[in-house]
């Protein structure tokens, strides 16, 4: 049964709500946002009529998706639809901006609240049917990888999907820790060659000495060292798919070697004159601007057509902030599966820090963080003193550990040291393994107080053993 929840202080907007569904359609009322959030917990509403002055209730108008935040944490699949005055439009626009699916403006009309909602179930049972066909080309265990609430992140998994059973040559481009290795795999899983080879190279991390054997490989005594014949990576992807990561660092002649494959499908190897077939498809991916290497002379202009055929941008994790509480609960399901722990949430202070932080590192930079915060934390949830201070140095207004205004001042003192103590213990323990000793020494006390200090905040130095 539909059912939906209006939280209004208008009794005619009420009113008019429950006039226009069916009589078995249940609807159930709130007069403000504590009442709203406390039917949500023990209801599920497929619909949140909310007003907007009770909704921004205790937010600023730049906070329009943290007002959002708590019904979506109740309820992820919540229709939120506005009730709002006309002097209030403009921030029921920003707030469907910010995540709700529409608004409605007072005095409420019931053919207005039929129609915006027939409109959202149209629009979920369409989004339903996407699913379901995207959903059957996608393999089970590849399902998780490819949720994202962010367009730009659903256009690259679209883009993959039309490209995967192809055997053009794809472009993968992004920063650093943005996932385009995962990207090749995906690419190559759902590919008519999934059954072959999928061969990794990191050109970066090859000497350029080296690169041109390790693609295509060297005839006995082509150099010094070449005692016996080697095959080269295209020769042993045959069928498959061939990664090229950081493309952009190989150098001049394997550039041309490179290109003779993407043209003509041939090799040598080096030091050899018999030509070789090369099948493999070509992925690449770089995190430099190849076109303006292009433009300085260190990366040929035809060999960046050539891999230019099918390119993907994946966006930086900054510009997909909306992805981290699923990104954040992927990671902790897949450490929870090879370790002994059981963390199963991370504290709120945390995700509001990792909102306003910069991620230069993107996916990676967060995966690291979180197996670091795993590591030395000692209760069921990751805390903000598992995770390193420059973290919350970016949060502006009210710091994410301020003080509790509702103690004295020498009461809000003792506890702030006090979390200093602990964090700055379960740091220093976590780089030296659990260490006493060296721990102590490190932080200038004897090994006696420490262990005083770890008792009193409740630390155990088995923890920092991985």
């Amino acid at each position: 049964m539909w059912s939906a929840l209006v939280a209004s202080t208008i009794k005619d907007a009420i009113q008019s709500i429950r006039t226009c569904f069916e009589p078995n359609f249940k609807i159930d009322q709130a007069s403000s946002k504590t009442e709203a959030l406390d039917l949500l917990k023990t209801e599920h509403y497929h619909f949140l009529f909310i007003d907007v002055q009770i909704l921004l209730e205790a937010h600023t108008d730049s906070h329009y998706k943290d007002a959002l935040q708590p019904f979506r944490k109740l309820n992820p699949s919540i229709e939120v639809i506005i009730l709002t005055r006309q002097k209030d439009l403009r921030k029921a626009v920003m707030i469907v901006k910010a995540g709700a699916r529409d608004y409605l403006t007072y005095p409420i009309d019931g053919e207005e609240v039929k129609h915006v909602s027939e409109s959202i179930n149209d629009s979920i049972i369409m989004e339903s049917e996407l699913d379901y066909l995207r959903n059957k080309f996608w393999r089970v265990d590849s399902l998780d990888i490819i949720r994202t609430n962010n367009d730009s992140v659903k256009k690259v998994f679209e883009k993959i999907r039309s490209v995967a059973p192809t055997k053009s040559t794809v472009l993968l481009m992004g920063e650093t820790g943005t996932g385009k290795s995962l990207m090749a795999k995906l690419i190559h899983q759902h590919s008519n060659r999934s059954k072959d080879s999928f061969i990794s190279v990191h050109c970066g991390a090859i000497p350029e000495t080296l690169i041109e054997s390790e693609l295509f490989g060297h005839e006995k005594g082509a150099f010094t060292g070449a005692v016996k014949r080697k095959l080269g990576k295209f020769e042993i992807a045959k069928d498959g798919t061939i990664f090229l990561d950081e493309i952009g660092t190989i150098g001049a002649s394997a550039q041309i070697k490179l290109l003779q494959i993407l043209q003509d499908g041939t090799f040598q190897r080096v030091g050899g004159v018999e030509t070789l077939d090369a099948n493999a498809r070509v992925i690449a991916a770089t995190n430099s601007d190849l076109k303006e290497m292009c433009d300085t002379g260190e990366f040929r202009k035809d060999l960046y057509y050539r891999l230019y055929v099918f390119p993907i941008f994946i966006p930086p994790l900054r510009e997909r902030l909306e992805d981290l509480p699923q990104l954040c609960g992927s990671i902790l399901e897949r450490l929870n599966k090879f370790e002994s722990k059981n963390i199963h949430d991370i504290d709120q202070r945390v995700i509001e820090a990792f909102e306003k932080y910069n991620w230069p590192g993107n996916i990676r930079e967060l995966e690291n963080l979180i197996e670091r915060a795993y590591i030395i934390e000692t209760s069921s949830i990751l805390t903000p003193e598992s995770f390193p201070s420059e973290l919350f140095e970016q949060i502006s207004g009210t710091a994410a550990l301020s003080a509790n205004t509702s103690l004295t001042l020498s009461e809000a003192r003792r506890n702030g040291i006090e979390d200093i103590e602990r964090k700055y213990i379960k740091n220093v323990l976590g780089r030296n393994r659990g260490k006493i000793n060296t721990s102590a020494k490190e932080a200038g006390i004897s090994t006696r107080q420490l262990n005083k200090l770890m008792n009193r905040h409740k630390i155990r130095k088995e923890m920092f053993k991985t």
